[in-house]
């Protein structure tokens, strides 16, 4: 009987040492709470008629078309550039015009995002994209009348045109244009491995990366983070503890969306950025005003949530952060022949 006694306590001690610990566990359950996958694409019900080849194709090749703008200098993807993941390293990217307000965020997985612009004045990226033929810090065009005048004296343009939108009396339009852009921004999804983490594959991240993941979790990031894409859908006051500038060093003091509301409640707050890519796409915040990826989670952590955390903390979200990193589409990394005329 002793001896079964102490057999017993025995396997009882080996189970209570190699039982994990609640912070071992896979944090896969716990991540599905706050996180999906991405999606194949980023159409709704209201524009899937447009997610054909025809109008795609189109549409990708006005996103690297500098003749949209009024002295043929600028493109979408002079801003949204590919070798800097769809985003651009200045603080404010110059247009024809003017310099743009805010940092130019990446364009992949934007077409996901609940509004667009980090004050969220434009509905969509099909918005987006026809207020920019006009806008000055954009392609500065004095009216529709005058992009849709240039593109239709080239000839390869209007061939395209008439196939991607064979049922309008007039295919060159600004509207089309930007339904065409719009489709093709759609489709620019960066599947990561934190995605296949999410499906089901518990070996795509590393333990670090685990770590960085629950840590982004229970310190609250996720609150705010969350969603398919990780972010970019609501709208959260940038310096809810402390004012943003007093450790950003911003040259400014940007007011946010108050500067579209008029309302009080609406100053300094933006839209919470997707956080995919964020590794790759620097600098960080609305101003830009911030190099490093390592000071932009120690700066949230304070203004945000009223926390400091340790550099082992910050290191561990980094390393989170750097898993979001997906593929750049082909569509995007191999630009097109533009029409010569």
């Amino acid at each position: 009987m002793k001896k079964v006694l102490l057999t017993s306590l025995g396997f009882t001690a080996v189970l209570l040492i190699a039982a994990p610990s609640k912070s071992q566990e896979e944090p896969l359950t716990k991540a599905r709470q706050y996180f999906s996958p991405l999606p194949k694409d980023f159409f709704t019900k209201e524009n899937s008629v447009y997610n054909n080849p025809k109008v795609i194709n189109l549409g990708k090749m006005l996103f690297f078309e500098r003749r949209l703008s009024v002295n043929d200098n600028i493109s979408c993807a002079t801003c949204h550039a590919i070798e800097y993941y769809g985003s651009a390293p200045a603080k404010k990217q110059m247009g024809v015009i003017k310099f743009q307000d805010r940092h130019t965020p990446t364009v992949l997985n934007s077409a996901g995002q609940f509004v667009q612009h980090w004050i969220g004045n434009r509905k969509d990226v099909e918005d987006q994209a026809i207020q920019s033929l006009t806008g000055p810090a954009a392609f500065g065009n004095k009216s529709l009348e005058d992009v849709e005048d240039k593109i239709s004296k080239i000839e390869g343009y209007v061939k395209l045109f008439k196939e991607a939108f064979p049922n309008d009396s007039k295919p060159i339009s600004g509207k089309n244009i930007a339904i065409a852009i719009g489709a093709y921004e759609r489709t620019l999804t960066t599947s990561s491995r934190f995605d296949e983490y999410l499906k089901g594959n518990t070996k795509a991240l590393n333990q670090k990366e685990k770590k960085g993941l629950i840590t982004f979790i229970e310190v609250g990031c996720a609150a705010c983070h969350n969603g398919p894409l990780v972010g970019g859908n609501s709208y959260q006051k940038f310096g809810i503890v402390a004012p943003y500038w007093e450790y950003t060093k911003s040259q400014s003091i940007d007011e946010g969306r108050y500067l579209v509301t008029k309302k009080e409640e609406d100053k300094y707050v933006y839209k919470v950025p997707s956080l995919r890519n964020a590794a790759l796409t620097p600098p960080y915040f609305h101003d830009g005003s911030v190099e490093k990826l390592e000071d932009a989670v120690k700066i949230m952590a304070k203004v945000q949530l009223g926390k400091d955390l340790t550099n082992e903390d910050i290191d561990n979200i980094v390393a989170f952060l750097n898993a979001l990193t997906g593929n750049l589409p082909k569509n995007f990394r191999e630009p097109p022949i533009l029409p010569s005329k």
